[in-house]
């Protein structure tokens, strides 16, 4: 996430010609937008970065319910 807050913030440092980004090529943000394309796309899911929020979300959600249940039990 930090990528394309890096990304935007550069677009708009480019488009309204702030300090020394007024002189930054375009193709620099093109590139850090291919990468970050390949960073989500290709490596995250290769690492299995993504597969394990999910499985973290879905953990905690499944020690809430049972500490809930066992909450009303009493």
């Amino acid at each position: 996430m930090p990528i394309i807050l890096v990304i935007l913030s550069l677009c708009l440092l480019r488009y309204f010609e702030i300090w020394r980004f007024a002189a930054l090529s375009w193709w620099w943000i093109v590139g850090l937008m291919a990468l970050a394309f390949i960073w989500f796309e290709f490596i995250e899911p290769m690492l299995g970065l993504d597969k394990r929020k999910a499985h973290d979300e879905d953990e905690k959600r499944r020690k809430d319910r049972v500490k809930q249940s066992f909450d009303k039990r009493k």
